[in-house]
């Protein structure tokens, strides 16, 4: 145990601390403020952070406290690998979405600004623990509040979208502690600081030293994969997706879409196969075999949208889909191209919500085929749009392009004609983002956009640290690349 405070319990305790404090703030634009420095100084934490990452600096990112010895748990937590680029991920997000939602006003914002940064701790807590049972509280953790945005501040369909949400998320919660629970049954005695001797143990070091047989690996790993495919969403567990992020607050919907999505791949990555890696051969053909049949699905279905929010949420599906079949290709470059992705897809999907909730708010239209017309009313929006949506499809130059080529790189060498298959992904994707900027940007104005203004100076800057990320990661992917090899390296070894 550590004598000061640790990168990872900043990340953990601030949000939460935050999060409390927004609770007893009742004064709107106080709290928008107080979320918002709030979520600025975890960003600069994690920033940081980055500089700390040798294993020299190993007490500056572990902390391990005795929690529930006589059971084998400890409250063990570390910033590392693809924890610690989502981790950073987490927080660059949610200064953007404060920043880009500043002046949308909720009722009871104290309790709304309270839930964002409670689930913020939540996915921090995700992302950095390393005992079975923490990381299972945060996975929870995470979830409640959502529930709580999604079902109080949605739309007029919201307790049903949520009440989906709830069911599927939650039966993939009790599949995956089923499967915790019999594997902690299967881990050896575990030796506390405190003099404890535990006859099983939930630390993750201890999951991966079991000693299960092909035939127990091959069954957990479905309680396992169930929810984490649930969570992301891959094909045929997605049907959550499409409502909820339509009924859910804008704001929300870029937390769940933008970062909670990618919980399902990091649990697959640093979980899933280094724990079950005698049922990973068995079951690679059938995982990328339904991860594709929902690119292409989900790629067809956002084709034919015309609801903004549906087609992103589409979108973003098909473009899970592809990271998900690139983990279980299981070779490095598709591994690292699948944690660089994670991180600029969560950028640029959360920027075409900034700009749908923009669009929404000023013309209270969702529908494509009732907007266009807008480049003429709002040269600035239409910049932004067109600078994201082209990085949404990986052109070169675009951050999203150097993951993409690395995940379809990856996929080629292990299939060729599943890397062909989910490669014209690429020409669908293209499709519906054209059609998209077409009918909504382009043409003539109606009555729906002609009083359409452009964006405010907090939206500028939002979109704008989208646009100067889009690029900088683009043309210059090397501190990236860098940040993820030696994570992939060691889970390549395992």
């Amino acid at each position: 145990m550590g004598t000061f405070i640790t990168f990872p319990e900043l990340l953990l305790w601030l949000p939460l601390l935050i999060a409390l404090g927004c609770f007893f703030i009742k004064k709107e634009s106080v709290t928008k403020s107080f979320a918002l420095l709030g979520s600025l100084l975890v960003l600069a934490i994690a920033i940081v952070s980055l500089s700390y990452t040798s294993a020299a600096f190993k007490t500056y990112n572990d902390v391990n406290y005795i929690w529930l010895s006589h059971i084998g748990t400890s409250f063990y937590l570390s910033l590392e690998g693809a924890g610690r680029l989502l981790a950073l991920l987490t927080a660059v997000c949610f200064p953007i979405i404060f920043i880009s939602t500043y002046k949308n006003s909720y009722k009871n914002a104290n309790a709304f600004y309270g839930l964002m940064m409670l689930s913020q701790c939540g996915l921090m807590g995700v992302f950095v623990a390393k005992d079975a049972l923490v990381f299972y509280f945060f996975w929870e953790l995470a979830l409640i509040p959502v529930y709580f945005l999604c079902s109080r501040w949605g739309g007029e369909k919201s307790i049903q979208a949520t009440f989906k949400f709830f069911v599927y998320t939650f039966t993939g919660s009790l599949l995956m502690l089923t499967g915790i629970i019999y594997v902690y049954l299967h881990t050896g005695t575990r030796a506390f600081e405190d003099g404890t001797i535990a006859q099983h143990s939930f630390a993750l070091q201890s999951f991966y030293n079991t000693t299960l047989t092909a035939g127990e690996q091959g069954w957990l790993f479905w309680l396992f994969f169930v929810a984490f495919a649930i969570k992301m969403p891959v094909f045929p567990f997605h049907s959550w997706q499409p409502d909820t992020y339509d009924q859910s607050p804008t704001s929300v919907t870029m937390v769940l879409s933008g970062i909670m999505v990618k919980m399902g791949l990091f649990g697959v990555i640093r979980w899933l196969i280094p724990v079950f890696p005698l049922a990973i051969p068995k079951v690679t053909t059938l995982v990328m075999v339904l991860c594709i049949a929902g690119i292409i699905y989900a790629s067809c279905i956002a084709m034919v949208q015309d609801n903004l929010k549906k087609l992103v949420a589409y979108s973003s599906i098909a473009h899970i889909g592809l990271m998900c079949a690139a983990v279980f290709a299981m070779n490095e470059i598709a591994l690292q191209g699948v944690m660089i992705q994670m991180f600029n897809h969560g950028i640029n999907i959360i920027g075409l919500w900034i700009v749908i909730d923009i669009i929404e708010k000023q013309t209270g239209i969702k529908n494509m085929s009732q907007l266009g017309g807008i480049a003429q009313k709002a040269p600035a929006l239409t910049i932004m749009l067109v600078v994201i949506a082209f990085a949404n499809i990986a052109l070169p130059l675009t951050n999203a392009f150097v993951g993409e080529f690395m995940l379809f790189t990856g996929v080629f060498k292990y299939s060729l004609w599943m890397a062909v298959i989910s490669g014209t992904s690429v020409i669908l994707a293209g499709v519906y983002t054209l059609n998209m900027l077409q009918k909504v940007l382009y043409g003539n104005t109606n009555a729906v956009t002609e009083n359409m203004k452009d964006i405010s100076l907090n939206q500028k800057l939002g979109l704008g640290l989208i646009v100067v990320m889009v690029f900088i990661f683009g043309i210059y992917p090397q501190p990236m690349i860098e940040l993820t090899k030696t994570a992939v390296s060691v889970l390549v070894s395992k």
